[in-house]
Order: structure tokens, then C-alpha cells, then sequence
């Protein structure tokens, strides 16, 4: 099943498990493909910045891409393929769509300036990958320091015809949604799937400027499906009081630096991986910050009960 630009809901950044010696966690790999499949997950991405991609070696990252894409069966697995140079991305792009992969992921380096490197370093991609795998354009400037205007946007993809999905992670963004969306609207620009990155953090409004879904790795995927799910059905205010029991975590979770390590200790801590570990060099978390995580859980508890986690 290939990715199309036709794509909706939530496709979950899926953390890779670690135990504490570094050993990759095949057991919680499974744990967490059957739980992403049990909230309604529409697909999943693997191998994301946040997967901690960079420091795994190829036949790990094409071993775990495997795993997920068997376990998920008939929906869309997205791998992402980032990589310094085209013979990498090349290798792991050919290795994961054998597997079975739906499309791949790329980010731009952060070399890129003007808007014509942009335009041609993704053509060049597109080159050494293959005109045939379609790919997720990710638009990070606060992690890659890349800034796509709606117009570069439009640009890629009307020149490539690969690109069928926004990765949309721009801060402050709504109006860039507006934007491509307006060009779509006008003729201008041909459609694309929208899904939202920046843990959710913006979600709700998102949703209403035109956004398909969520392509992130908040520890509480399951919200993010409820939102998507309660804004298309268009029970805007239940989205809204879900979304907003939720934000304190939302901003706790979004820190540079220690994100993923309080996105792992709560998935830890809800069952889904066996051990909060990253694979070094990480920054564990401090006694202090668990304390703070602990007291979050507690009063998201008080409107949401799937933060009702037994005391440690």
C-alpha cells in the first residue's frame, strides 16, 4: 500500500525502544505497533528524528522498519530516510519500500538558504530515491533551520509529483496551512495531505485550518486520534476541552533536550515500553523532572483517566 496525498488521521512518531544497555527492544516494538493499531491509528512513521534514527546502524533501522511494517499489516508504514548523504537515503529507502514501506521521510539539511537549494535538493532526492516512492516533505525550521515558504512548498510539489504528503511542523504555522490550502483552492497547487507535527501542540486549530491529521509522537497518541476524530465529526468545543485538559503535558513534553526522555519515562510508565532508556549519547532525566512529569499525570488524571497510572 502506497502512500497518497489522500491520507488522514493520526500516523504516530513511533519512539524506538532501548533497553538500558542500548539493545534494541523488540518485545515493545510489537507492544507498541498493537497499541497504535487498538486507538486507530491510521498508519505510523518510523525512524523520525525523535526515533532516534541517527544513532542506529543501517541494518538496525532497516530491521526495525521491517518489524513495524509487518506488524502493522495493510496500513501505511512511513520511513524516514534523512540521511547527510544520497547513498544512505538511497540504501535505506530501496531496503524499507522491498520490506514494504508505504513512502519515506526526508528533511532537508540544514545547509539549505535560499529557496532554489531547497526546490533542488529535494529534486536531487527524488533522483537518487526514485520517482516512484512517495515521499513526506518534513518542514522543521525550529529543529533544521530551513525555512519553506508556502510558495517553496508549492513548488516542490507541483515540480515533483512524489511529494504527497506535508510533514507541517512550521511555529507559528496556521497561516502557512491557510496558505497551501488557499493554493489549492485557487488552482495553484495540486492536493496534498496535511498532518501536523510539533507534539500536537497546536493541533486543535490546526484541524480547523485545514489540516488532515497528526503525524507526531505526543506519549498519549490516543488523544491526538480523539481530537482528530472529534474535529472532523465537528464537535469543535469536546475537541477543544480534550486538547486543553491535555496542553500542561503537551508544553512539559515539548521542551529541546528532554522531550524524549519524558515522552519515554510516561509511555514507560503507561506499559508500552519496557525501559525510558535512550540508546547514548542521552541526557537522562533528573530526579526533579520525574517528580514534575508525576504531578502532570496527576491533575491530567482529574479530566482524562488514561492518566490515571498507578503511583511509582
Amino acid at each position: 500500500m502506497l502512500l497518497t496525498s489522500d491520507v488522514r488521521g493520526v500516523l504516530p512518531i513511533a519512539p524506538t525502544p532501548f533497553f538500558d544497555d542500548g539493545a534494541i527492544d523488540i518485545a515493545s516494538i510489537d507492544r507498541l505497533c498493537d497499541f497504535y493499531l487498538s486507538i486507530g491509528a491510521t498508519g505510523v512513521t518510523v525512524l523520525g528524528q525523535l526515533g532516534e534514527a541517527p544513532k542506529l546502524e543501517h541494518s538496525e533501522a532497516v530491521a526495525i522498519a521491517t518489524q513495524v511494517i509487518r506488524r502493522f499489516g495493510a496500513l501505511p508504514v512511513v520511513v524516514g530516510v534523512s540521511a547527510p548523504g544520497f547513498a544512505a537515503m538511497r540504501a535505506l529507502t530501496r531496503e524499507a519500500m522491498d520490506a514494504g514501506a508505504a513512502g519515506v521521510m526526508i528533511a532537508p539539511p540544514n545547509t539549505l538558504r535560499t529557496d532554489d537549494q531547497i526546490v533542488g535538493y529535494y529534486k536531487q532526492a527524488v533522483d537518487a530515491i526514485g520517482a516512484d516512492v512517495p515521499f513526506v516533505l518534513q518542514d522543521y525550521p525550529l529543529t533544521f533551520s530551513v525555512q519553506m515558504s508556502p510558495g517553496v512548498v508549492r513548488r516542490i510539489v507541483n515540480e515533483l509529483p512524489s511529494c504527497v504528503m506535508l510533514k507541517h511542523e512550521d511555529w507559528p504555522g496556521l497561516e502557512k496551512i491557510s496558505a497551501l490550502r488557499g493554493f489549492e483552492r485557487d488552482g495553484s497547487m495540486r492536493h496534498i495531505s496535511i498532518l501536523c507535527g510539533n507534539g500536537g501542540l497546536f493541533l486543535d486549530y490546526e484541524m480547523e485550518r485545514g489540516a488532515d491529521g497528526a503525524n507526531t509522537g505526543y506519549a498519549f497518541p490516543d488523544m491526538l486520534c480523539d481530537v482528530v476524530r472529534l474535529s472532523a465529526a465537528g464537535r469543535r468545543e469536546e475537541a477543544h476541552d480534550l486538547f486543553d485538559a491535555h496542553l500542561p503535558l503537551l508544553r512539559y513534553e515539548q521542551q529541546p533536550g528532554v522531550g524524549l526522555a519524558v515522552r519515554k519515562y510516561i509511555m514507560m510508565r503507561r506499559g508500552l515500553l519496557s525501559s525510558a532508556a535512550q540508546r547514548q549519547p542521552a541526557a537522562p532525566m533528573s530526579a526533579a523532572a520525574r517528580g514534575e512529569v508525576e504531578h502532570l499525570l496527576q491533575r491530567l488524571a482529574r479530566r482524562d483517566e488514561r492518566a490515571g497510572l498507578p503511583p511509582v
